[in-house]
């Protein structure tokens, strides 16, 4: 499989999580506590307040992201099944420059299986160009332009794209879940006039994750812990529909890099959940097995 074609699928399985907004290596952040102007009062005023119980100003921020988590809990996307039809934008930089519109089709089996039907043009007709199925263990893409079907393990995944990607996170990043959030190792946390960000660091990454009021997803900028690997990954998230019983977002913006960048700008256009799905993937007798 060319390289081109690697990080196309890689793209897609991915939906992709991330993207990279630049090669540096990780920037350390440094939370900031803000030192109270002084403050001019009477001594009767002072004498009262220095009566008052202590302020615990750590307690207050671990209720602060313990509100913050169990919102983002909330909006968890539980489901059953999944099925949905993305127009996806695929830019990829570096020596190939390829830009390419492509419209995929998506069916979840949850924790089951992740079948996808890339089509692209091929000059001006619009055509299936890949059929993608992946389990727990496997992967299987019928190539339809080359006539070829390649088997792998789903460590193949990990291949592919360089990062510690398993069936649950490629789970979640289709769905809209957050991923490589370690919710056990938050800290900072920043309010803001849109809503509230954290930063947490996990065993691969760390992840300054932004959300709106709602502890809907609004950003995620994953950095590599490791520097000299220098990976990073910027995801946003938008056009959220509230039909359901949660937010889901319909427009996702990623861009991934290390070595080369990749940018992919997604719009999904239908999605159903919970209804029964109809998955083919069978091998033409006259395809060549790899």
């Amino acid at each position: 499989m060319n390289r081109y074609t690697c990080l196309l699928l890689a793209g897609l399985v991915l939906v992709l999580a991330g993207g990279i907004a630049s090669c540096r290596s990780t920037k350390k952040l440094r939370k900031v506590i803000a030192t109270p102007m002084p403050h001019k009062d009477t001594t009767g005023d002072a004498a009262r307040a220095a009566a008052l119980p202590v302020r615990d100003a750590h307690a207050d921020s671990l209720q602060v992201i313990a509100q913050t988590l169990s919102g983002v809990a909330h909006n968890h996307i539980d489901f059953q099944t999944f099925s949905g039809r993305f127009h996806v934008h695929y830019q990829e930089g570096g020596e190939n420059n390829k830009d390419n519109e492509l419209t995929v089709f998506i069916r979840i089996r949850k924790d089951s299986m992740i079948w996808m039907s890339i089509n692209a043009n091929v000059g001006p007709v619009n055509v299936e160009a890949f059929r993608v199925l992946i389990t727990r263990d496997s992967v299987k893409i019928l190539d339809k332009l080359k006539k070829v079907a390649r088997f792998r393990s789903v460590s193949y995944l990990q291949e592919q794209v360089h990062l510690p990607i398993d069936f649950q996170t490629l789970q979640d990043l289709l769905i809209g879940n957050p991923i490589f959030l370690d919710t056990t190792h938050v800290l900072y946390y920043r309010t803001e006039t849109k809503g509230l960000s954290l930063f947490c660091v996990g065993n691969a990454f760390s992840n300054f994750l932004s959300l709106n009021s709602d502890y809907t997803l609004r950003h995620s900028k994953l950095d590599d812990i490791d520097p000299l690997r220098a990976r990073t990954a910027d995801m946003t998230y938008g056009d959220y529909d509230y039909s359901g019983p949660v937010p889901f977002s319909t427009y996702r913006k990623v861009s991934v890099a290390e070595r080369d960048k990749v940018d992919i700008e997604m719009s999904i256009k239908m999605f159903k959940f919970n209804e029964s799905l109809n998955v083919s993937f069978s091998v033409p007798k006259n395809y060549k097995r790899r």
